[in-house]
């Protein structure tokens, strides 16, 4: 609708119905035409770019762009208080389990909706998946092992529970965003050497893992930090380093540290 009335305001915008989105599409609703009064409206990160929104704001706007925006704001708002209404409902219900909540809520990438899904698709005995792999398997976060007379087939994952696979591959991409995590690194590896679509699986594999062995366990959630990898093996990580620095004809000398 913005655009058939030549407001641009998704180019500029990241989140159109944003703090700053939403008030200049209710000042157009109420019928301000002013672009450059609009524009003021913009906060933030988009207050630096507001020469470009203010072109951006420069449209056509009838009656009718008018109208049927003020209609869909309505149900948006409304479509917004029954969320609010449910996550309330939600956290009421998870109110026994809050020591559960607040151990997973530490795993790297898990938000709250993130901890809901794992409680609610999982539930809180694991005994009826006896291991964390059978309950990886069970969400369809594992790799498949199709073998017929000696050869391997393809290796796409198998159908499994779609709202925690779906909740849990946003959740991978949160945590391969997470600056100084052993989940960050195990991501990088995998995406650097299979495609960053596997690593997704990948990670999220493993963090169903560890929220298996948090609610089973009742433990505390322990990084093993960004470097665990290197420290695994740290003759085969020197070997490759210095294979590196010494590709451009640059010879190494290592010495040990004080």
């Amino acid at each position: 609708m913005l655009e058939d009335a030549n407001i641009k305001l998704g180019s500029v915008a990241g989140d159109t119905l944003g703090v700053s989105g939403r008030k200049i599409l209710n000042a157009i609703v109420k019928g301000d035409k002013d672009a450059g009064w609009m524009a003021d409206y913009a906060q933030t990160r988009l207050r630096a770019r507001r020469k470009e929104l203010e072109e951006a704001l420069q449209g056509f706007v009838t009656d009718h762009h008018r109208k049927l925006p003020a209609m869909m704001l309505r149900e948006f708002d409304s479509l917004e208080r029954d969320i609010v209404a449910l996550e309330a409902d939600i956290r009421k219900r998870l109110e026994p389990h809050q020591d559960v909540v607040a151990r997973l809520a530490e795993i790297p990438g898990f938000g709250e909706v993130s901890v809901w899904t794992v409680i609610a698709e999982l539930g809180l005995d694991m005994k009826v998946f006896g291991s964390p792999e059978r309950a990886a398997s069970w969400c369809g976060l594992c790799p498949g092992n199709r073998k017929s007379a000696g050869k391997r087939g393809h290796g796409r994952t198998r159908k499994g529970n779609r709202w925690i696979r779906r909740g849990l591959t946003q959740s991978a991409i949160a945590a391969s965003k997470k600056k100084d995590t052993y989940l960050k690194s195990f991501d990088w590896r995998i995406a650097s050497k299979r495609g960053p679509k596997k690593a997704r699986i990948a990670t999220a594999h493993k963090q169903i893992k560890i929220a298996f062995l948090i609610i089973r366990d009742g433990v505390r959630y322990r990084d093993l930090g960004p470097d665990h990898f290197d420290r695994r093996n740290a003759e085969k990580t020197k070997r490759y380093l210095v294979k590196r620095l010494e590709g451009p004809g640059v010879k190494v000398t290592l010495e040990p540290a004080a």
